[in-house]
């Protein structure tokens, strides 16, 4: 954003104190001038200071639950500015430290954390600033929600007041100032066209612009990729391609341009699918050079899909701001609402809704704001003709680029409710996940959780239960009484659901006082699980399992009793179901068009209900018989930190591209499936073809009897130049001190800019805790998940943005996390990425070839983390290994041509410094010799 601030009228810090607490220490600035100049200076305290002065109001702060944190005081409330610039600038970004507010407010960056309280004094002051101008650009609404704000006591409603004047004219409120979405015919069928080669490579050269450097691997992808658009043959059989392509290919203008060829040439709807939402945002951005904008007037050429969890449910908002959110999480919902005026899309997961926003709130209440269980109402809600989520479906019906994720191509194309139909030219980005997002999509869990949550969609709220949730009678008490098969059904369904868990069921099973069959199949799993656990009380706070075979016969008789209850309770459903169908059959004179729109949601959300139903009764008719080759079932109990949180049931198929490619591959048209690391790689050889074997089988294609055509070109990368891979063999197995040490010493070595990957939580959290104020002290950050209050995407953006700055993670960091440059220059995994020994693990490692199974998943993760470190021709970087254990024969993970050696944790700090230009290398030499953690 351009400056905020007006040159010629300069901003007086605010007159508060500031607090600023880093794992470096701790200082305050009290807002009192001193000396002549009227100065203020900042003091360095204790914690225990810091506390105190945190305890009185009218501190500012910056992120209040981070500074909590570090502080060890959870009560902390103070002037939190990210709070103020949520309400001053919803639907802006900003990177939340101290650097990152200063580049946005256009303001002197602090230099060093002594600076920082009187930066926070300044930008406090900068912001109240920015709501006088007359150019502020979110003005409208703020002096409406200041009012309420006012009221529920926010802590810088008094600083605002002033600033923000009454209008002249009424302001126009949320639910009046979003656009209604409108009805459109429906799109005709694509034209069958056939893409020529040169006319691919003419589009490409034309959207990477004429001062892009030539790639021929690029070119050669793009006309490769071409090939999945072109005419079906015979039904069942779509054109099927995978292609490798190496970071630095250029893999995403490679298939826009075809893509966005075709479309053009066909008038049909391209969707793109990906597995990491960082990959979404970079497509949205790139997308825009290969489709243009349409003619003004028309709608969106390009648009984002997401499941309806993660947009803003507009009721549930509503019911929020009138009474069902209190005290902090209320001050939340008015924040929401700023956004959701300026929002872009209503996306609250990975869209323009700051992702840090969520996370200062001790309630994380943000979930409730979306609709997380399937209640929508649709044509009955009052703002079904301004929904987001309603807005999206019809918009990806319209437009010639759909952005999407795998798990919601998966479950559209299950459920088959996606308005305009299926998608029949799908592009599978991020390919080598395509399995897990199956694995996960076809799965079936009959757990406490899950029945429980089909028990109030069914019955509705009971007890003491507030809000706006209703049972399915009241969802649709029209129906009832207009059809009387239609009334039975819904009363025989919410007698059948009284069979399912209630509230309190996890503490009536441990106190073994379980009400109805489901509840006692529960404790039934949970005394079988617990029998069987042979871990001694090894990683206690871990979940255990086992596998669903050789039960007692009272377990299998608590089946057959719970099996007996859910087909009591899909029975009326599947009737309801039909009820509704014959409704829209023949409609009645009351079906007007909001109606008839309601009536279809209700039949979609049964009928997902009934096949969830169905999947359960199969599952629990399998107990005590014959095992099914084609599945894999346990049973388990979920903990957390030593605390059970779920028990239940677990099937999943044992090739889930099964099931994916009758559902998804076959009503296909063309499909493309791409990754860096869509083949194991098997050979060290620069030369040695690919194993396209694991890519093939994986793709879903031997289930259609179709053959894919298959391309692969290498990274155009130097990594012989650019890269070393070093495996550390004197850092003990187990030994929790040395890992901390060597992690603190390769941080510092690297002078930040680190990426360290852990395969347990529980080692990461060990690791932090023994080197984080060191490294604060020698003025390297550490930030970290499962530790800061703060989500992963936020994380990799404070990371992106300070060059110094280090993070911790798990598997959720090793793939899809975007950093270029001097940011990341140094990967450390903490040891080799073995796969879980869990009973699913054991069945797909038995049927999939035993050890070569394991090491093809094992190279796969290792070639997924190296490919964080060199995005680009000008990154340079070492990617570290702390296991003297490393197998030869993992080697091959790495780009051919990566020096790969086996070192001493000292050769490898010297090797480091070496590969580090610049006066970094010069300030954290001497660190290489320093003391362990």
């Amino acid at each position: 954003m351009e400056s905020s601030l007006p040159p010629a009228q300069p901003i007086l810090p605010l007159a508060l104190p500031a607090l600023h607490a880093s794992h470096g220490g701790c200082w305050i600035d009290n807002g009192r001038a001193h000396g002549q100049g009227g100065d203020t200076f900042a003091r360095q305290v204790s914690k225990g200071d810091a506390i105190i002065a945190a305890a009185e109001p009218g501190l500012i702060v910056l992120n209040a639950p981070l500074v909590a944190s570090r502080l060890g005081y959870p009560d902390l409330a103070g002037l939190d500015l990210l709070e103020l610039f949520a309400f001053i600038f919803p639907a802006r970004f900003m990177v939340p430290t101290p650097r990152g507010l200063a580049h946005v407010l256009d303001l002197p960056e602090p230099q060093g954390d002594a600076a920082v309280p009187a930066f926070l004094r300044l930008a406090a002051a900068a912001l109240i600033a920015e709501t006088a101008r007359p150019a502020w650009q979110e003005r409208e609404g703020a002096w409406t929600v200041l009012q309420t704000m006012s009221r529920l006591h926010w802590p810088w409603a008094p600083h605002l007041v002033q600033t923000i004047r009454r209008p002249e004219r009424a302001e126009r409120w949320l639910f009046t100032r979003l656009p209604e979405w409108e009805e459109a015919p429906a799109r005709p069928q694509p034209a069958q066209v056939v893409l020529e080669p040169d006319a691919i490579a003419t589009r490409l050269a034309t959207i990477a612009g004429s001062d892009a450097e030539d790639r021929p691997a690029q070119r050669q992808f793009a006309q490769e990729a071409g090939r999945a658009f072109a005419p079906r043959g015979r039904t069942r059989e779509p054109h099927v391609v995978l292609a490798q392509a190496g970071t630095g290919t250029g893999k995403t203008l490679g298939y826009l341009a075809p893509a966005s060829l075709w479309s053009a040439a066909s008038g049909g709807t391209v969707w793109v699918s990906t597995y990491t939402k960082a990959l979404q945002r970079q497509l949205r951005r790139e997308s825009r050079r290969a489709f243009a904008d349409r003619a003004t007037g028309e709608r969106a050429n390009v648009v984002v899909r997401k499941g309806r969890e993660n947009y803003l449910c507009l009721l549930n908002l509503e019911d929020a701001l009138q009474g069902g959110f209190q005290g902090r999480p209320a001050i939340m919902a008015q924040l929401v609402a700023r956004w959701a005026a300026y929002s872009q899309d209503g996306d609250m997961v990975g869209g323009d809704l700051p992702g840090w926003l969520g996370t200062l709130f001790r309630r994380r209440g943000m979930a409730a704001l979306t609709d997380q269980r399937g209640e929508c109402i649709y044509a009955a809600c009052p703002h079904y003709r301004k929904c987001f989520i309603e807005r999206a479906s019809r918009a990806s019906a319209e437009a010639d680029l759909v952005i999407a994720n795998h798990a919601l191509v998966m479950i559209n194309a299950a459920r088959g409710r996606e308005t305009g139909g299926q998608p029949t030219r799908i592009v599978f980005d991020e390919g080598h996940h395509v399995f897990d997002a199956a694995d996960s999509t076809f799965a079936a869990a009959l757990t406490g959780a899950e029945t429980i949550e089909l028990r109030r969609w069914v019955i509705g709220p009971e007890g003491k239960s507030r809000g706006r949730r209703r049972g399915l009678a009241a969802r649709l008490a029209d129906v009832a009484s207009y059809d009387e098969d239609g009334g039975r059904a819904i009363s025989r369904a919410r007698e059948a659901a009284e069979a399912l868990p209630g509230d309190g069921w996890l503490g009536r099973i441990g106190e073994g006082m379980a009400t109805g069959p489901i509840e006692h199949l529960l404790a039934a799993v949970r005394d079988v699980v617990h029998a069987r656990d042979e871990s001694g009380g090894q990683d206690a706070g871990y979940g255990l399992e086992t596998e669903a075979a050789g039960l007692d016969p009272a377990t299998i008789s608590a089946a057959g009793v719970a099996h007996d209850a859910l087909e009591a309770l899909r029975q009326p459903l599947v009737r309801l179901g039909t009820r509704l169908e014959a409704i829209l059959t023949d409609p009645p004179d009351w079906l007007d068009g909001s109606a008839r729109a309601r009536i279809e949601g209700a039949r979609g959300s049964i009928q997902w209900r009934c096949d969830t139903l169905g999947g359960w009764i199969a599952l629990l008719a399998r107990l005590g018989g014959p095992a099914d080759p084609d599945f894999v079932d346990w049973l388990a109990v979920d903990r957390s930190e030593g605390r059970e949180w779920d028990i239940g049931l677990h099937r999943r198929h044992l090739d889930p591209m099964k099931p994916f490619a009758a559902t998804v591959l076959a009503p296909a048209h063309g499909v493309l499936m791409t990754s860096a690391t869509l083949c194991d790689r098997r050979s060290i050889d620069a030369g040695a073809e690919p194993d396209w074997a694991g890519a093939v089988a994986r793709s879903g294609a031997r289930y259609l009897s179709i053959e894919p055509r298959r391309f692969a070109v290498n990274s155009p990368f130097n990594y012989a130049a650019q890269a070393q891979v070093l495996i550390v063999t004197d850092v003990p197995r187990g030994d929790i001190a040395a890992l901390a040490g060597a992690y603190a010493r390769l941080i510092e070595a690297s002078g930040g800019g680190a990426l360290g990957l852990f395969t347990a939580i529980r080692r990461l959290r060990g690791v932090h805790g023994r080197i984080v104020d060191r490294l604060a002290r020698a003025g390297l950050p550490l930030y970290a998940q499962h530790v800061d209050p703060i989500d992963t995407g936020t994380l990799v953006d404070i990371f992106r943005d300070d060059p110094r700055a280090s993070l911790l993670g798990t598997d959720a960091l090793r793939d899809g996390v975007d950093v270029p440059g001097d940011s990341l220059r140094l990967v450390m995994m903490e040891q080799v990425p073995w796969p879980k020994p869990s009973i699913l693990h054991r069945a797909r490692r038995l049927a999939g070839g035993g050890q070569a199974y394991d090491d093809a998943i094992i190279r796969a993760r290792l070639a997924q983390a190296f490919g964080r470190l060199i995005r680009s021709d000008a990154d340079r970087g070492t990617f570290v290994v702390l296991s003297s254990a490393f197998p030869s024969r993992l080697i091959s993970a790495f780009p051919a041509g990566t020096p790969v050696r086996r070192v001493t944790l000292d050769a490898a700090l010297q090797s480091i410094v070496a590969s580090v230009s610049g006066p970094v290398a010069g300030a954290i030499a001497p660190a290489v010799s320093g003391d362990p953690a």
